[in-house]
This record gives structure tokens, sequence and C-alpha cells, in this order.
């Protein structure tokens, strides 16, 4: 048996998928932020239509590690991208090459499924990931900022759409 594998999650995977959002959250420093339970990531991600993708990484034969991604799409390249959410490595396991793993994973995924780019965020305080990333060849792009609306403010700017 092969020391470290990467696997399709499935339905009886929520719980620990759950552990490993709080985990990320948790070095993070965003542990307050998640409201993630199981029944709702079995909603989101195991319905008819899912809204994301996980896979897990094992280290001899024991949960390690997890990426969630989804699938985007590029105008400008007319191709669909795979967009990575969220990569974590339980602080145990770190240091045996899953996040490599589970990076080069998608890559050969996007790479399969006719993607035209394969792009994640990462914390401008996370200095160890931005230079992971940077060492598998990723860009770090300086001139894009990433907007979010959310709660309170998302049902506001929606409530403003009418038709005239």
């Amino acid at each position: 048996m092969a020391q470290s594998t990467i696997r399709l999650a499935t339905v009886a995977d929520v719980p620990l998928i759950l552990k490993f959002i709080q985990g990320l959250a948790e070095y993070e420093k965003l542990a307050h932020e998640v409201v993630a339970t199981e029944q709702k990531l079995t909603e989101t991600l195991f319905s008819a239509r899912p809204a994301a993708e996980v896979v897990i990484a094992e280290y001899q034969g024991q949960p390690a590690g997890f990426a969630l991604f989804f699938h985007n799409y590029s105008t400008f390249l007319a191709k669909p991208g795979l967009y990575l959410e969220d990569l974590f490595v339980l602080p145990q396991f770190r240091g045996q090459g899953l996040g490599k793993l589970l990076l080069t994973y998608l890559a050969k995924l996007a790479v399969d499924r006719g993607c035209g780019r394969f792009e994640w965020s990462v914390l401008d305080w996370n200095q160890p990931a931005i230079d992971f990333y940077q060492a598998q060849g990723a860009t770090l792009l300086h001139d894009w900022r990433i907007n979010r609306v959310t709660g309170e403010k998302l049902t506001a700017l929606a409530a403003q759409y009418q038709v005239e």
C-alpha cells in the first residue's frame, strides 16, 4: 500500500470534512466564522447538484488532510477553471508531502478536465503557504483584490434588484 493517497470524499466523510474545516479555521484565526454543520455540508456537497468537490489525503491509511474545490469560468479563455477553496493538512502530518500531493492532484484534475486555470487565494500573513505555493510555480497576483458581500449586506444588495 502506498504511504500517501488521495481519494474522493463520500457522504460518509462529512464529519471528517467538518473537522478539517474547523482545523483550517483555527489555523487561520477564523474559528469564530465557521457556521458549517454536517447537515449543511451534506446538503451542499452531496446533493443532486453539488456546489463543490472534496478530496481526502491519507497518510499510512489515516485521514491527514483535504482539499475542497469547484469549477469557475474564464471568459477570456472561454474555458472552465478549477478554484481551490481550501487546502489543509493536520499539523501532525505536515512535512510528509501531502500538501504538494493535494495540489498536484488538483492540477492534474484541472488539466484532465480541460481547465485553462487553477487558482486559489492565500491570506497575506501566511508566508509559509505563500512560499509553498510559489515553490510549486504559482504566481501571486498583486494587482487583483477579492471582493465579498455576505450576510445582511448580501441580502440588501439582492433586494435592490428590479427590472424596469
